[in-house]
């Protein structure tokens, strides 16, 4: 098949890729390069043997989205990452996140429905559900008021998915994923944010090796065992996997409703401090750290009720922790080789 990966030289666009690639399908990328780097495709190529198409522009750019579209018609299923994703610069930048994540999918489904591309798969997020009332979290739970511009973002494009699915011709998939880290096991690909990260593992890492003085950690007062925030890791490339379970399950016509969605995770919760100790254990690293205040927009505690998932996608999560952490780590030192070469 052929598939269109928006954000596709992106973190986990790029790791996608190349198991998209490795199960033999052909990938045509679009990507503004606004949180990602060119080079990514030569990486790519180390890896799977080829070199993805490539387009770069803005997907805010309706001129330049249709004109792609009329040019690669004969796309099957889209993959959908090219989103702005972090939560605290949402907070002080809200109109950006909302331009650019909702006028990009918007421009994405009216051509899907001028150039009849039936399959979306929608990178969405755990965001959606706030601070649940229930743990696990499944699919069912209640969408509640989202805590960031970020998780509001994805529960309105949701919604935009929603009702444009029922005047028909279309079907997607909402992966709501929780929170990926780590990096390929060829350590060619990873995690490589622009400017200063807000993820923790790519803070912790970089913090490690000393490009950040100080990794901090935001809040030690939450109801948790520690006092620090829990979230549920899952790696990246457990991730990817997922995206291609999901795209031939649509083009294959497997899927039991037009709309589906599923939740992405371990379905067990890690604090910040628990993957600052795995991290210590497996680089044998310590780390330089302090506890500040909360931030603004995180979740005391989420993690994932994964049957939905496992049961109707055959898919599951396998890597541990402390390969997480581990491959995160190599990433960051092939890095560091490769700019002192």
């Amino acid at each position: 098949m052929k598939i269109l990966v928006t954000g596709g030289v992106g973190y986990i666009g790029s790791h996608t890729v190349v198991e998209l690639q490795k199960t033999g399908h052909e990938v045509i990328i679009v990507d503004n390069l606004s949180n990602s780097k060119i080079e990514v495709l030569d990486q790519i190529e180390k890896i799977s043997g080829i070199k993805p198409e490539c387009e770069i522009f803005d997907l805010e750019d309706r001129t330049k989205t249709k004109d792609f579209f009329k040019r690669h018609a004969d796309i099957e299923g889209i993959i959908h990452f090219a989103a702005y994703k972090a939560v605290g610069e949402s907070v002080d930048f809200p109109l950006k996140y909302y331009r650019n994540n909702l006028v990009s999918l918007i421009n994405i489904l009216e051509n899907m429905k001028e150039f009849g591309v039936e399959n979306l798969v929608f990178s969405s997020s755990c965001t959606v559900y706030g601070q649940p009332d229930e743990l696990p979290v499944t699919e069912n739970a209640p969408i509640k008021v989202a805590m960031s511009p970020y998780g509001n973002t994805k529960q309105i494009s949701e919604e935009i998915i929603r009702d444009t699915l029922r005047n028909g011709g279309l079907k997607a998939i909402a992966l709501r994923y929780f929170n990926p880290i780590g990096a390929h096991e060829s350590a060619l690909i990873g995690e490589l944010p622009l400017g200063v990260p807000s993820n923790l593992m790519p803070f912790i890492t970089q913090t490690a090796i000393g490009i950040r003085k100080q990794l901090s950690v935001f809040g030690d007062d939450y109801n948790t065992p520690d006092g620090t925030a829990i979230r549920d890791y899952i790696h990246v490339v457990d991730l990817a996997d997922a995206h291609v379970i999901a795209v031939e399950r649509m083009v294959n016509n497997k899927g039991k409703k037009d709309f589906e969605m599923f939740n992405l995770g371990t379905g067990n919760g890690f604090s910040v401090l628990e993957v600052i100790n795995s991290f210590e254990k497996t680089s044998q690293t310590k780390l330089n750290y302090q506890i500040v205040g909360r931030r603004a927009g995180d979740v005391e505690v989420v993690y994932a009720d994964t049957t939905f998932a496992n049961e109707e996608l055959g898919w599951k999560a396998v890597k541990t922790l402390d390969e997480m952490t581990l491959s995160a780590w190599n990433w960051e030192l092939a890095l560091k080789e490769k700019n002192n070469n």
